[in-house]
């Protein structure tokens, strides 16, 4: 009842479970694609050293920082656009 009073209502467990594991799968996903996106673009297939060398360390260090500089942008643009979008829509319902 406490949205009658503007607040928003509160979620159950099971709406606090369901949104966990749906951030699980999110982290799970970009990290996987992190993964694979900068081991292809730095690690060459043929590799012969257990450990990376400078080059690839250097390459890995720049592919990871530029995935998540990309992925926060990404992130800012599309919260901007549903603020936006929902301000507007939340305009309209009034004075009818």
């Amino acid at each position: 009842m406490s949205f009658i009073f503007g607040g928003r209502p509160q979620p159950s467990s099971a709406e606090k479970i369901a949104a966990a594991e749906t951030e699980i799968e999110m982290v799970s996903d970009m990290f996987n694609r992190l993964t694979q996106s900068c081991a292809k673009k730095c690690i060459p297939p043929d590799y012969r050293e257990g450990d990376l060398n400078k080059g690839e360390s250097v390459c890995l260090d720049r592919c990871v920082s530029k995935f998540f500089e990309v992925n926060m942008k990404v992130s800012e643009k599309m919260q901007n656009e549903a603020a936006g979008r929902q301000s507007m829509s939340g305009g309209m319902g009034y004075g009818m």
